[in-house]
């Protein structure tokens, strides 16, 4: 598990990160979200030991990432595909950091093929494009076959045969118990992967959910309703709380269910014909939540 606790830092007098708190639970790819400068490398340099934060503390399993014995075996990470020296081959990055743990040169040669690299492995990293570095990065994520993986951006520069590939991936990580954290800018694609996410902004947690119950958590799930009768439904469906918006024969209803509409309507016996549950795209809740923490604005 990964556990953020009300994490705080400061670089002079800007608060890149406000008492941060979230967990990054096994069995599950935590989507990690927020516009630029809202704090989501800060929070996986400090998870990794590369940044020390002002207050709180970021563990992984219980303990700091620094106090990890061995951790290659723990944790597999992904932040900056580029790290790699360009003048070493591929197998040579990948077989540098096996040594470090004793890792075989046959697991390398594994994690090469399981990364689609085999061919390419004794050209020199220099001459990678940048989704084969992306690739090369993931593979020396899974030397240690580590339980832990955080991944920052990984799918840059993959073409889209390689995001559906990184997508099976990370969630087969999770089928097998792994906990995975992955950050990224491709919402759509976090979608598409993640089961929880976690939104941040200007250093704060703004949303911490199951993907599947955002948009009713944030009140981005409506019913609507189409009836000759509309106007009929409207005082019942008040009563039970409900906020009605009227359109000629067509209302929209937010704080009530499809099931609560549909009963009440055969109740009074008034004929639907059109009803359906209306829910917001995680793009649409992301960027509804983050409107007002985005630190550079296009023009219109």
């Amino acid at each position: 598990m990964i556990e953020i606790r009300r994490l705080s830092k400061s670089f002079g007098a800007k608060r890149a990160l406000d008492d941060l708190s979230f967990t990054a639970e096994p069995g599950r790819v935590t989507g990690f979200l927020g516009p630029n400068g809202s704090g989501k490398t800060t929070t996986m340099r400090i998870l990794l030991g590369l940044e020390t934060a002002s207050s709180g503390e970021a563990l992984v399993d219980g303990q700091p990432y620094r106090r990890i014995k061995n951790p290659l075996f723990h944790v597999g990470a992904l932040l900056d595909a580029r790290n790699a020296h360009p003048g070493r081959s591929g197998f040579d990055h990948l077989r540098a950091l096996a040594l470090t743990h004793a890792i075989s040169s046959e697991r390398v040669e594994f994690v090469l093929e399981e990364v689609g690299l085999s061919g390419v492995a004794s050209r020199r990293v220099g001459g990678y494009s940048l989704g084969m570095r992306q690739r090369l990065g993931i593979a020396a994520s899974m030397l240690g076959n580590p339980e832990v993986f955080v991944f920052d951006e990984p799918v840059n520069g993959l073409d889209p045969d390689g995001v559906m590939w990184f997508r099976e991936l990370v969630r087969n990580f999770a089928a097998e118990g792994r906990t995975v954290l992955l950050s990224s800018h491709l919402i759509s694609e976090v979608a598409l992967t993640a089961d929880h996410v976690v939104i941040v902004g200007r250093g704060k947690v703004l949303a911490d959910t199951k993907l599947s119950e955002l948009a009713r958590l944030q009140g981005a799930e409506r019913v609507l309703v189409r009836s000759s009768r509309a106007s009929d439904l409207i005082a019942p469906l008040i009563a039970l709380g409900a906020l009605v918006e009227r359109d000629d024969d067509t209302l929209t209803i937010q704080g009530a269910s499809a099931d609560d509409v549909g009963r009440h309507a055969a109740q009074l016996s008034i004929p639907l014909s059109e009803l359906r549950t209306q829910v917001e795209s995680l793009e649409d809740t992301y960027r509804r939540l983050t409107d007002s923490s985005v630190e550079y604005r296009q023009g219109a």
